[in-house]
């Protein structure tokens, strides 16, 4: 590779076409440049080999003819399958050819002649596939991060100070609120900013344990203490010495436990079933519940004394209803999770995100995490749109709206600086556009906030652009941005 060529493979994102008839590669690079795509023509799987090494990053996607033949392709596959980050695979499928790849690498087919449309959707989809790629080779999305609660809203942020206040102390707390709003995510969140952080977390459904058989899960057995215990075994309590104990769905234990537990919350002892040893314990205890147990008090369903030990410090999750303002952080969260998790991506166009808005969510955020998993599967590093959505999800949306969205400029999502987040793109309006004038606001509008960004220095405006700091100058004479002694 020539030294231009590898400028140009710094410079810019690049598409590898490997294609043996010149036709078709003409056909492509024609189509690649008009929408200011570089693509280069590797003549052997070393010169391929050569271009992923110099600048692994650059190269977000590699065609292969159908028409190679069988060696040469499976050289090239074997250059593919070796490189970190690895690109993704579009198979060209020729107009005289049907053999097909058939591999599970492959991002799409294009099928030739092919049309503007479906190289720029596999071009994005490619782009998202490139992103995810270097997350998981980085790593820079532990898994920690995503015990947090997510949003913007005035409720999540009173929720977040409320943890932060709480984390570090030894009170028990009482998480309320409706299933699926996070209730495990806060019970984390605390236990990961606590001074027992280095200890177990451990978790127990209460509501999906029978009353039988809590007893033994909490406190542990001995050898023969009922028919079926052939061992001794340790209680849920045992095993979260020195850490966390998150009981969830504690309104639906039984009178029976509710009495033993407030026995272990006043004494902090226990003994395990078919022993009289007593066995201390060092473990702060985390409660939650969707029931409202005020309520129970009265019609005789939970102790009050034991509620009283509970409730030293309540947090409430409001349900993502009244919350609606944090489900675009969500919905990027969550992409970043599939994404870090490498079980694909997709991306959601702005006018998809507020309908989103629009929808009630009785299942509240695991019912919007199953969603987007959903999207993730249907449109594999695609973009999803209102038409896209369920259709119990588009119901609530004002028909003004659909109409709106449909008609003024509606955008189409891109992959963001960040994974997971949403860049958008308009869509030409039915009535036209004067393209150089929009094109040209649009770069004002960029090339201004860069320089306030850079505080007015052209050289650090530039790099923000990705430009030459020549180019810049050259604009900002031309729309009259010139800034004085800047332009020095």
């Amino acid at each position: 590779m020539t030294d231009q060529d590898a400028q140009k493979l710094t410079n810019q994102a690049s598409v590898m076409l490997v294609v043996p008839g010149e036709e078709s590669r003409e056909y492509l690079q024609n189509i690649l440049q008009f929408i200011d795509c570089q693509s280069f023509s590797p003549e052997s799987p070393e010169h391929l080999a050569d271009l992923l090494k110099r600048e692994p990053d650059q190269v977000t996607s590699v065609f292969i003819s159908s028409a190679l033949d069988t060696e040469s392709r499976n050289a090239f596959l074997r250059v593919l399958d070796e490189a970190s980050p690895r690109p993704a695979l579009i198979q060209l499928q020729e107009q005289d050819s049907d053999e097909m790849l058939m591999s599970g690498d492959v991002l799409g087919t294009l099928r030739l002649p092919t049309h503007f449309d479906a190289i720029s959707a596999l071009l994005h989809k490619a782009q998202v596939f490139s992103e995810s790629q270097r997350l998981g080779e980085s790593g820079r999305r532990p898994v920690e991060l995503f015990r947090s609660m997510s949003g913007n809203s005035r409720a999540t942020r009173s929720i977040n100070k409320m943890i932060e206040q709480v984390a570090d102390s030894e009170a028990t707390v009482l998480i309320l609120g409706e299933s699926g709003t996070g209730k495990e995510v806060v019970a984390r969140k605390l236990h990961y900013h606590s001074k027992r952080r280095g200890k177990p977390f451990v978790p127990v459904n209460c509501g999906a344990i029978p009353g039988d058989l809590l007893e033994s899960e909490l406190f542990g057995h001995e050898k023969g203490a009922f028919t079926g215990a052939i061992t001794a075994r340790q209680g849920r309590f045992e095993l979260a010495e020195g850490g966390t104990l998150f009981l969830d769905e504690i309104g639906d234990m039984s009178m029976h436990m509710q009495v033993k537990l407030l026995r272990v919350l006043q004494e902090r002892t226990f003994e395990r079933v078919g022993s009289n040893k007593t066995i201390r314990c060092n473990v702060r205890i985390i409660a939650a519940t969707h029931r409202n147990l005020e309520e129970a008090i009265g019609q005789d369903k939970f102790r009050e004394d034991l509620y009283y030990r509970l409730n030293v410090f309540p947090i409430e999750v409001p349900p993502l209803r009244e919350r609606v303002e944090d489900i675009p952080v969500l919905v990027a969260d969550l992409i970043r999770r599939i994404e870090h998790e490498k079980r694909g991506s997709v991306r959601l166009t702005p006018a998809a995100v507020t309908a989103l808005t629009h929808y009630r969510w009785p299942g509240n955020v695991r019912e919007l995490a199953n969603l987007i998993e959903r999207l993730a599967i249907l449109f594999p590093y695609g973009v999803v749109d209102i038409a896209d959505l369920p259709e119990k999800f588009r119901a609530g949306i004002p028909v003004s709206n659909v109409a709106a969205s449909e008609d003024a400029l509606p955008e189409i999502s891109v992959a963001g600086d960040q994974p997971g987040t949403v860049a958008t793109v308009p869509r030409l309006p039915p009535e036209g556009i004067d393209l150089k004038a929009h094109l040209a606001n649009i770069e004002q509008g960029l090339i201004r906030q860069a320089l306030d960004e850079a505080d007015g220095v052209v050289a650090h405006a530039a790099k923000r652009l990705s430009m030459r700091r020549t180019t810049l100058v050259e604009k900002l004479r031309k729309y009259g941005l010139q800034r004085g002694s800047d332009l020095a």
